[in-house]
């Protein structure tokens, strides 16, 4: 038996947002219908490293698989395996960095397209690293962006971002130097930080915003303040059960009865109806990204399928 391997190079060379975005939101629909099958992150540790794994499964998407990842202070290595659903044979092990930038850009895409008002045309991006460039690329594709403001602290960094972006999304992409530029008066915010301590403050956002939380997986890192979730008509994450366990935006609000369990809805349930969306113009929603497996093994497979389709990749024996 053999299994095809892919590099970072082939995913580059294979993997667009058109393909991811699609494949994001086929996946957390068939969750919203038992369809498939997500398993919040696990991880454990030594003293010098952190390994993450996320499985998921999906008969319908063709495979089972997941996601692992390690973290140390040098940096992080990720790759998804996938497996035939119906045999159990290894299909591909395929490296995932760029897959994973892309398919969280790809969640926010998918739920901006859904809570965003239809006419919103501005952005403020949090952030001036590969995440945020996915953050904007992805919502260029749902809707009409005409301007983009970008923070960051580092201002040689963020102009880089706005000359980078301005010209791959084809809108104008504003640096700005006070962190309020980014959120006051825009339709839509993303946070793509690694920032433990809010960057963003409830009290910037104008009403009828749409916000995107990405940057913290951990209980223990906050991009946001508690006055965003006391605005907040409306509070989706991907997975509540995720989010359970890492939504580290979440625990202060929670503490302070700003934010209840009860309220919060999975954006699954969203996308299919069972939960409303968006009730008025006025109203400020917030999207928690946690970053799920099933995300990651959807977007593996059509991957996976274009390299079969033309011819990439290497066959290892195993």
């Amino acid at each position: 038996m053999s299994v095809l391997y892919l590099t970072e190079d082939d995913v580059r060379q294979l993997l667009t947002m058109d393909v991811a975005l699609p494949a994001v939101e086929s996946a957390l629909r068939k969750v919203a219908l038992d369809e498939a099958q997500n398993i919040p992150r696990q991880r454990c540790q030594t003293d010098q490293v952190m390994l993450h794994i996320l499985p998921a499964a999906a008969k319908t998407l063709g495979t089972i698989g997941y996601k692992a990842y390690t973290t140390t202070r040098a940096g992080a290595q990720f790759h998804v395996t996938l497996f035939d659903p119906k045999t159990g044979d290894m299909l591909a092990l395929i490296r995932a960095d760029y897959l994973g930038q892309i398919r969280t850009g790809a969640a926010t895409g998918v739920a901006t397209k859904k809570l965003a008002r239809p006419g919103a045309a501005t952005v403020g991006i949090y952030g001036s690293g590969r995440q945020a460039r996915m953050q904007l690329e992805a919502i260029c594709k749902v809707r009409t962006i005409a301007r983009a403001h970008v923070y960051s602290r580092d201002a040689d960094r963020r102009e880089a971002f706005a000359k980078e972006m301005s010209a791959k999304c084809g809108t104008e992409v504003v640096p700005v130097a006070a962190p309020e530029e980014a959120a006051r008066g825009l339709d839509i915010v993303v946070t793509a930080t690694s920032s433990r301590e809010p960057v963003l403050h409830g009290e910037w956002v104008a009403a009828g915003a749409h916000v995107n939380l990405i940057g913290s997986n951990f209980l223990a890192k906050a991009e946001v303040d508690v006055e965003l979730f006391r605005r907040a008509a409306l509070v989706v994450a991907d997975s509540k059960e995720q989010a359970k366990l890492e939504a580290g935006d979440f625990v202060a609000a929670l503490k302070e009865n700003a934010l209840n369990w009860a309220d919060v809805r999975d954006l699954p349930n969203v996308l299919v109806g069972r939960y409303p969306g968006r009730a008025s113009a006025q109203d400020i929603t917030v999207f928690k990204s946690l970053g799920l497996g099933i995300e990651d093994i959807a977007v593996a497979v059509k991957v996976y399928e274009l390299a079969r389709a033309g011819g990439a990749g290497v066959e290892l024996p195993v």
